[in-house]
């Protein structure tokens, strides 16, 4: 029996029909699956937004924190010092004298203190207020070593610049100068008397330079070594935070080496005291 040419066409209409019903159906499946994954993606990034906003909050609690704890010391001691200058007991010239200069030091404390912390929050939170230019950053170490010169010959401590000439990278001049500072005043608080600092560059490539800062003194323990950076962190051992310090340079000195495109480390040399990498983007 001869089957109608029709039946052929409608044969192959109801099969395209069903296969493009298939597709469709195919099709809002990939499209069900699409959207739930749009979805959870969505909704994972929610959970991470609000995980690091609570991380953030509770870092700022935390840093509000230890700022009371810091302002407390020295605002406590020149309230005592000028109390007793004040009260109805007469002070001789020479305990005035020396009053008033624990209150000076004191008010340097305070200055300092309340300079780190806001170039620490303008780090994190305005970094793109920083300008940027083009600096040679051997002559900013140069810097760091001169003004601290008269504390390293008070503690017998020879410090070495081995950086090339012109090593020039475009930064900002005071950050840079600040990582330099912080290094080598960290080296004098803390790294013992009669040791070396050496500052070289180990390493260049087309994008950076890398440098090697490092002390010959009496290193820290290894347990402290993953928070170094840490803001206001206490060391009971080895290299105690002494009276005076902010409490906030090392955690400086990690920022500004993250403003210039770098990424910095620190271990125990073997033949003692600490060792610091970090690298600076040339552009």
């Amino acid at each position: 029996m001869k089957i109608p040419i029709g039946a052929y066409i409608i044969a192959a209409v109801i099969v395209l029909r069903l296969l493009f019903l298939l597709w469709n159906h195919l099709r809002q499946r990939r499209l069900i699956r699409q959207l739930q994954e749009l979805a959870d993606s969505l909704e994972q990034s929610r959970q991470q937004t609000i995980q690091e906003q609570q991380r953030n909050r509770q870092l700022k609690q935390e840093m509000t924190n230890n700022i009371a704890h810091e302002l407390k010391t020295p605002v406590s001691s020149i309230r005592g010092y000028l109390e007793i200058l004040l009260g109805d007991k007469p002070v001789d010239d020479a305990k005035r004298h020396f009053f008033l200069e624990r209150c000076y030091s004191q008010t340097l404390r305070l200055s300092d203190l309340i300079n780190d912390v806001s170039i620490i929050n303008k780090l994190e939170e305005s970094a793109d207020l920083f300008p940027k230019e083009e600096i040679v950053v051997t002559s900013i170490a140069d810097e760091a070593i001169k003004e601290l010169e008269e504390k390293c010959q008070q503690h017998h401590i020879a410090v070495s610049n081995h950086l090339p000439e012109q090593m020039q990278i475009v930064g900002n001049h005071s950050l840079i100068y600040s990582i330099f500072r912080n290094l080598l005043e960290n080296a004098v608080s803390y790294a013992g008397e009669g040791i070396e600092v050496g500052i070289e560059c180990y390493k260049k490539d087309d994008e950076k330079f890398y440098i090697h800062f490092y002390d010959t003194g009496t290193g820290v323990d290894n347990r402290y070594l993953p928070k170094l950076f840490d803001r206001f962190l206490r060391i009971d051992e080895g290299r105690s935070r002494k009276s005076g310090g902010t409490g906030l340079g090392l955690s400086i000195v990690k920022h500004a080496v993250q403003f210039h495109g770098g990424d910095i480390f620190v271990r125990n040399r073997d033949a003692g005291g600490l060792e610091f990498f970090f690298s600076l983007r040339k552009k």
